[in-house]
This record gives C-alpha cells, structure tokens and sequence, in this order.
C-alpha cells in the first residue's frame, strides 16, 4: 500500500482566506502545508524545498498561475510536480490553457474541500506510483548493465582455467599408457588449481548475487570470532605464502551486520592486502567507533597506494584496476560494497601514491 501521508504540499494563493482555508484542512489532515503569496514566491521556494504537489491560484498580481506552471515545467527539478490549478473561472478555454501549460487537474472556486482532498490524493498516488516505476527503471537499466557485465566477465575469466583444464586432460589422455604417476603429478595439480579457481569465480557469483535480495538476520557481532573463522584456513597459509605479517587489535569495537557476510568483507579486504601490499607485506587491521553512531572497521597496508583515478573505479562491479597489477575475477570489492550496503553501511578507500591504502567498511554501532 503507497502512503501519501508523509508528503509535502504547496498552496500558492494571494487572498489569506483561502490559504489559511487550505492549510488549516490539509494540515489537520496529516499532510505537511507550505504557502506561497505569489508566483514569485512559489518559485523562490523551489530553491530549497520540493513539494510532492502544487495547489496554483491562476489569477494573481505578478505572474499568473499559468505563467507560473509554465516556468516551473521549463525546469528539470520542478517539471515533474503534480500542479492543481484553482480558479474562480469555469471557462473551457481557461481550463484547457490550464492543460497545455502542464496541470494534471483543476478545481474551481468557491473551494470543495472534500474535492479538493480527493483530487490531492488522487495525484499524490499516481506521482506515488510514478516514482516507483522510475525507480524500477533505473534498477532494471543498471541491472542488465550489470548482466551484460556479468556474461563478459564470466566468459573472460572461466575461459583462462577451463582451458587448462581441457589442454592438461588432453595431454593426459594422450600419455596415459606412457607416463609416470610422478609424471602426471604436475598436470593434475593444474588441473586442481584451475578446478578452485573457477569454483571461486562461482561462489563469488553467487554471493553477489544472493547479496542483492536474501533476506538475513541481522545481530551484533563479535568481530574476533568473526575474524577467526577466516585465520587459519584461508589468511594465515596466504600469509605464510608471501612472508606477511598481519597486525591485529586487542579489542574490537561492536557492531551489528551478518556474520557470514561479513567473513568475505575481510576476507576479501585482507587477501588483497596481502597480495597487493608491500614486500613483504605488513598489514594492520583494526576498528574505530564513529560519532555517527556507526562502526569503521579497516584494513591498512603497506603497498603502493592508488590514485585518485583509480580509487575512482574500485566498487565498480566487474571492473578491475590495471590488469598489470590486480588479477582475480574483479568481484571481490563489488561483492565489499553490496555486502556493506545490506547491512546499513558503507565502503571506502583513504589512499595515496607511495603511502599504502586503507579500506574500510562501516556498521551499525550496538
């Protein structure tokens, strides 16, 4: 059900007793009541307040009503504002000039007020019904954007292991009878690698997309727990791989978010940090209790940093930062902020050239 409540009205009338006739009625009703004096006046208001509907007097001193309807469609942020049109005349011609000029209705004088609540309502629902049918468009174009992307990155990066896969089993085959165990160690540990890689590539996928809709409790989290569960499986052997060291704090801040969700934010922080960092490697992590009644959780490196173009493009979803230095699949920062976003927070970088970088997310304070 569309609630029109909440929404903002403007009464523009240059006689008190009808604009306090309005007010009083439409406020007492629920509806949040701006008045105007004049055209001027109305449009002087568009500046610092947009209302979800116009009530507009034709016959005024200054510019008229028409006049007035005719400037506010000319502009890109007015232009979609439901405008009633009230007059005391009942001419057809009046009424139809009303039309062209942009009103979506028109009521006349002596003012109805029960019309009057109906024709507001009735408007109200449709600019209601309209917003949401923008929105709706706006998320289906970015949606099959993303698809397009989607089918782009899935070809390009299951193509490179699906590949090694096919060439390694060929050339077993073809050796079978005259090769080794020994010998055929080394293409079937290819084969494995290129098997966990495109098993990644899938699972990546699949968290980006159960993160856009799954409905998931949400409930204060104990961050060294959560920290936990990625150390010894997935961060320290990566750790030990590229001679790292990991810096970790005492005592954590709490915040409230979904754990799981929240494994991959650090593990997909951290990893990146261990490979994109210095040599070798030294990362701290950390968190931070903000004045916003949110909590900043980061990861700081040691690596080269990036630039302001750079940073541009990294929560991009399926884009990567130069092929040269940032391999993977490119769905580990969209899959950050997605995450981040479900669970009422957000994402960032704080970086400079030759000075590492910080990423972070935030959460809900507990």
């Amino acid at each position: 059900m569309i609630d029109i409540t909440d929404s903002t009205l403007l009464i523009v009338d240059d006689l008190p007793e009808n604009l306090g006739l309005l007010f009083n009625y439409l406020r007492d009703l629920g509806f949040k009541v701006n008045v105007a004096e004049s055209g001027d006046d109305a449009i002087e208001q568009m500046e610092y307040t947009k209302p979800d509907l116009i009530i507009l007097d034709i016959m005024m001193p200054g510019i008229d009503g028409f006049e007035t309807c005719r400037r506010l469609k000319k502009k890109e942020d007015t232009r979609n504002i439901p405008i009633i049109f009230m007059s005391a005349l009942s001419d057809t011609v009046d009424k139809v000039k009303g039309f062209q000029v942009g009103a979506v209705d028109y009521i006349t004088k002596p003012i109805q007020p029960d019309e009057v609540l109906a024709r507001v309502k009735a408007h109200l629902m449709l600019r209601k019904q309209q917003q949401i049918l923008e929105q709706q468009a706006v998320e289906l174009q970015q949606q099959n954007s993303e698809l397009e992307s989607f089918a782009h990155t899935v070809a390009h990066d299951l193509k490179n292991p699906l590949n090694g896969v096919s060439n390694m089993s060929d050339m077993l085959i073809a050796n079978l009878d005259n090769w080794s165990t020994e010998k055929m160690l080394k293409p079937l540990q290819i084969i494995q690698m290129a098997g966990d890689k495109m098993l990644s590539i899938i699972n990546a996928l699949l968290l980006l997309s159960s993160s856009r809709s799954q409905e998931v409790p949400m409930q204060s989290l104990n961050m060294q727990e959560v920290i936990s569960q990625i150390m010894e499986t997935q961060i320290t052997p990566l750790l030990n791989k590229y001679q790292g060291k990991l810096i970790m704090p005492k005592q954590w801040a709490t915040a409230i978010g979904y754990s799981p969700w929240i494994e991959e934010v650090w593990l997909n922080y951290i990893i990146n940090a261990i490979k994109y960092g210095g040599k070798p490697p030294i990362i701290e992590i950390g968190s931070t209790v903000q004045t916003d009644n949110f909590v900043k959780f980061w990861v700081r490196d040691n690596g080269k940093g990036l630039s302001l173009e750079e940073q541009k493009h990294l929560f991009i979803p399926f884009t990567r930062i130069g092929q040269a230095r940032i391999d993977g699949h490119g769905l580990g920062l969209s899959i950050v902020q997605r995450i981040a976003g479900r669970c009422g927070g957000k994402v960032g970088i704080e970086s400079q050239l030759n000075q590492g970088s910080t990423f972070y997310f935030t959460l809900p304070k507990t």
